[in-house]
């Protein structure tokens, strides 16, 4: 008995596991692993076999991929290969990692100094990613921003901090990207809304605002910028509103904030991988 109810058992997580698994991204998954530095071009025939789906799913997978830009047909042949945008999926995620390491104790000090909960996020599209996170105590608030959060950049102040700094024709791709859908608090701003703030930000070197999302935060951010001021991510601190005025913040927190900033630009730029996270 006690083995039939371990067998029911196992099957039911099994049929669990079906019901969660989007079968095309999984054949589409194959399609890409079949590709190696052994095998960098391949016919649709080779594809098919190699990834053990049919030949018209392995076109439909191709052509697919070809559209999104990860495979690339090979001129003058019938054989497809990987393209660089497969590699930057890899190499992001060294950066990032890198990044999270290089920034943690940077971030725990600042959070030491000013006692206030410290991010770090980079522009990812139109979006920021928050890339690490320490926190001093702004759970009992309901804050729950967490490492791998995505925000609209125009509704975050550390998207604020970095889009100001952007080159006019990277921020004019970056504005013309939709964001990921989610629920955010109100109306995107227009277009002069936008610029007007960037602007004051540029001014300042930093912005500084309510949080947008009514968490009864009082945010700060400035950017991590290389040696030729191109924004690479960004720095925030956190203080609930009612703690002290935007003019008490600031004067409590700039200073440690821009601190953290040109330190993190140099433990980047000593590590060297500056290229890699522009």
């Amino acid at each position: 008995m006690a083995g039939e109810r371990t067998a029911v058992a196992g099957r039911s997580d099994a049929d669990e596991d079906s019901r969660n698994l989007v079968n095309s991204l999984a054949k589409g998954l194959r399609v890409l692993e079949s590709f190696t530095a052994e095998r960098p071009e391949l016919t649709l025939s080779e594809v098919a076999s190699l990834a053990k789906i049919d030949p018209g799913t392995a076109f439909r997978m191709l052509n697919t991929l070809v559209m999104a830009g990860y495979v690339a047909r090979v001129p003058d042949s019938k054989r497809f290969r990987l393209t660089l945008k497969v590699t930057d999926l890899g190499f992001h995620a060294i950066a990032r990692a890198d990044l999270r390491e290089l920034a943690r104790p940077i971030l725990r000090s600042l959070v030491g100094e000013v006692n206030e909960a410290a991010s770090l996020g980079v522009l990812d599209g139109a979006d920021i990613l928050y890339v690490e996170r320490v926190r001093a105590g702004l759970t009992r608030i309901g804050v729950d921003i967490r490492i791998g959060t995505t925000i609209p950049a125009f509704w975050s102040t550390i998207g604020e901090a970095m889009l100001a700094f952007l080159p006019s024709a990277e921020l004019e791709r970056v504005l013309s990207l939709k964001p990921r859908p989610g629920v955010f608090p109100h109306k995107p701003m227009n277009r002069s809304e936008i610029e007007a703030s960037l602007k004051n930000v540029r001014e300042c070197g930093h912005a500084l605002r309510d949080s947008y999302f009514g968490s009864g935060l009082r945010v700060l951010a400035m950017p991590v910028l290389d040696v030729d001021n191109y924004p690479l991510a960004a720095v925030s601190v956190a203080v609930p509103q009612i703690q002290m005025s935007s003019k008490e913040f600031r004067e409590h927190a700039l200073d440690a904030v821009r601190r953290a900033t040109v330190d993190i630009a140099r433990a980047i730029q000593a590590s060297g991988s500056v290229s890699a996270i522009a």
